[in-house]
């Protein structure tokens, strides 16, 4: 049996979780139960990183033990998952991950040891000691260069992170080195031999223009005087390992790398490879640290890296506590089914990109594709076969002496009209679920529903019931949606385990409960191998149930805002898994935000200068004469994908063709103006000789031309209203 072994990033437990953890839990569960069904053997890991400075600072602050900080988030971590049907009770993950597990700590040893005796591609020592100075953010767990913070207006005050935009620590002392300088063309040769290996193109082309631009060694270790908390360095217990070579390696350690006697690990050799799931402000660590560690221990590299994007409000800014724009997940909890937020998270956020989450837009989709879509099919159907045939599945053959009336009745008597296109159908699905489209997955699944609600509608079965000679008429359409049911079933298992093993048992074909390990379960069909004609005419439905009940939008949204929108509760005992208190929260960073410029003194100076230049993109300063014009390449571009960038409210990340051979990576400051999705396809006009510049980490490979209109400066983009081939100059 072929294996397949999927992995969320172990979240940092300095704080207790969130909607970001949740979506990406969700993802890789829907992905794993996916795999389950088409025949592999999976293994899913979460988990937890509980090293470094952060946990140890977050600790003091709660007046904890490090030990039994870590404890107290994975706490929240292990309800959370339970809550909301993601543990392995449930069918969920294979193992929860620890860093503070003893076996973890052995792995990582031995991981430290192959790479510290390796060589690099130069001939190299691939991890040496030397002396580190410089800013270092701790809840980045991350040396920042000069152009990853903000620099101080003042004398004596610290850099903030441009992520986090906290203060920045100073440090210098002795470190180990890892010498990532030496490893940049052997990475950008496997990003090259594996076009697949980080996943959307767009996250692969910010890699690559990142490695490419050259890379600096990394320090990996502190000194355990500093930062105590952690596994020491092997042979020199004077040095604690630090988060990123610690943490990573837990996708190895948990499977039994390092530690192959233990009892409970399922086998590196059988698992490895894996997919790492990961959120799109991670992906430097994971598609460029580690790969490069990897090589270092003569390590095969991950099945691949796949990025998501992030979760935005409805006015398009980044959720955040601080701006009050959350979705709480003792709300979620409360209010909506498990299974009508995972069909949210997956229909509503285009894979990749960045994607709206509201309650009012989860009420209006569980609304209108569950109650009034999938749910009211099944009900209508179910309903149908009830009254009209004694409960039992009925026959879908119409005789040759009733294909007339059948015919006059408006329905199509071939039976293999519904079946080819449901079957098209399921090969779509599968093929964009297989691709992480799951939006569009989904997109065609509720085709299906909608086609056989049309037929329903059509051939209005409560008329034919009423005429004694259009019998097998009202019994074909019924086979048919009741058929169809079926299909959709097996598909959506992955996606609403729950729902579609209880639509499962009411058409009669699973037992009692339809539980993951059961033999009845959805998990064990695949949805390539289906036929249609599967479903046994005589077979008995059982109990039918509304699965997805409709919500009272008002009322619900009323009870939100009345008891939920100052986002604290009665006690932390009543807080529904997964909810922070108040005092965690104001653990976390502070970010961004009119209301927070004095959360870090001098702050509002700095980041009030930093948006000065970065309007500078639009200023205009005066008049120039034509040998100044002359100098600058205009060209034609298209966008080709556009997104926001993680904790930069102005900012999207454009990849544009101005008919080179690759597209150009360029950073605007429109995203309060123009949505993401309406700009792909559009024909800009690009700066196209402009010296590259970093903003937030990412290099901007261009500027694109916009009208500043009115007093607040709105953006305007320059474009072309005629067809115009992508590179054309303009003059």
């Amino acid at each position: 049996m072929p294996t397949f072994y999927i992995t969320t990033p172990i979240y940092y437990a300095n704080s207790l979780p969130h909607q970001g953890h949740l979506y990406t839990m969700i993802v890789a569960d829907c992905v794993h139960r996916h795999k389950e069904q088409r025949g592999f053997e999976t293994y899913f890991l979460t988990g937890t990183d509980e090293h470094g400075i952060n946990i140890e600072r977050a600790a003091e602050r709660a007046n904890r033990t490090p030990q039994q900080q870590a404890d107290y988030v994975v706490s929240y971590f292990t309800k959370m998952t339970s809550a909301f049907g993601l543990d392995t009770e449930h069918g969920g993950y294979d193992i929860f991950m620890r860093t503070t597990y003893p076996f973890h700590a052995e792995g990582v040893s031995k991981f430290w040891r192959q790479v510290a005796q390796s060589k690099t591609p130069e001939g190299r020592e691939a991890i040496y000691k030397g002396h580190y100075e410089g800013w270092f953010c701790a809840p980045c767990a991350a040396y920042k260069t000069e152009d990853e913070y903000i620099k101080p207006e003042k004398v004596g005050q610290p850099p903030l992170c441009l992520i986090h935009e906290a203060a920045l620590d100073r440090v210098s002392e002795e470190s180990y080195f890892f010498r990532l300088s030496d490893y940049g063309e052997a990475l950008l040769e496997l990003y090259e031999a594996r076009p697949d290996f980080i996943h959307p193109e767009a996250r692969r082309n910010e890699v690559i223009s990142f490695v490419r631009s050259g890379l600096q060694d990394l320090s990996v270790s502190r000194l355990r005087s500093s930062v105590g908390w952690g596994i020491p360095v092997p042979d020199d217990p004077a040095h604690t390992i630090y988060v990123w070579f610690d943490a990573l390696t837990n996708y190895i350690t948990a499977i039994g790398y390092g530690n192959e006697e233990r009892e409970s690990a399922v086998g590196f050799e059988k698992f490895w490879p894996a997919l790492h799931l990961v959120g799109k402000d991670i992906l430097r660590f994971h598609a460029v640290y580690w790969p490069a560690f990897l090589m270092a221990a003569s390590v095969e590299q991950p099945r691949g890296i796949i990025a998501h994007g992030m979760w935005v409000d409805q006015a398009g800014r980044k959720v955040s506590k601080t701006l009050g724009n959350t979705v709480e997940l003792d709300v979620l909890h409360k209010h909506f089914s498990v299974d009508a937020i995972r069909y949210f998270c997956l229909r509503e956020m285009v894979f990749g990109q960045d994607g709206r989450f509201g309650y009012e837009s989860l009420i209006d989709r569980t609304n209108s594709d569950l109650a009034s879509g999938l749910g009211n099919l099944s009900s209508r159907t179910l309903t149908m076969i009830g009254r009209y045939c004694e409960g039992r599945v009925p026959s879908g053959r119409i005789s040759e002496e009733k294909l007339l009336l059948a015919k006059r009745s408006g329905i199509d008597t071939d039976e293999t009209t519904i079946a080819g296109f449901v079957e098209h159908a399921r090969d779509d699905f599968l093929m964009h679920f297989e691709n992480y489209a799951f939006s569009r997955a989904l997109e065609v699944a509720w085709s299906i529903v909608a086609r056989v609600d049309k037929i329903i509608s059509d051939a209005k079965p409560w008329d034919l019931a009423k005429d004694e000679n259009q019998g097998e008429t009202l019994n074909a359409v019924l086979y048919r949606a009741a058929e169809s049911l079926r299909w959709l079933c097996v598909l959506l298992y992955p996606v609403m385990p729950e729902s579609a093993q209880g639509i499962y048992g009411q058409l009669g074909l699973a037992g009692p409960g339809g539980s993951a390990n059961s033999n009845n379960s959805l998990a064990a069909v695949d949805p390539a191998e289906l036929k249609w004609g599967g479903l046994q005419e005589g077979t008995r439905i059982g109990e039918i149930k509304p699965l997805f009940p409709r919500i009272d939008k008002g009322k619900l949204m009323s009870e939100v805002k009345t008891n939920w929108s100052s986002g604290t509760h009665a006690t932390e005992a009543d807080a529904v898994p997964g909810a922070a208190t108040a005092a965690e929260t104001q653990a976390s960073p502070p970010m961004k935000h009119a209301t927070e410029a004095d959360a870090v003194p001098g702050q509002a100076e700095v980041l009030s200068t930093l948006n000065a230049k970065r309007d500078e993109e639009f200023a205009i300063e005066g008049l120039i004469d034509i040998a100044d014009f002359t100098k600058v390449e205009l060209r034609v571009g298209e966008v080709l994908t556009a997104e926001r960038l993680p904790k930069a409210d102005k900012l999207l990340l454009l990849s544009v063709d101005i008919g080179e051979e690759k597209p150009r990576q360029i950073l605007a400051g429109i995203a309060l103006h123009y949505e993401p999705d309406k700009l792909v396809g559009r024909k800009i006009a690009v700066v196209s000789n402009l010296k590259p510049r970093k903003m937030r980490g990412y290099e901007s490979q261009g500027m694109l031309l916009a009208a500043s209109v009115g007093e607040a400066g709105k953006p305007v983009l320059a474009t072309c209203t005629e067809e115009v081939p992508n590179g054309a100059r303009l003059k």
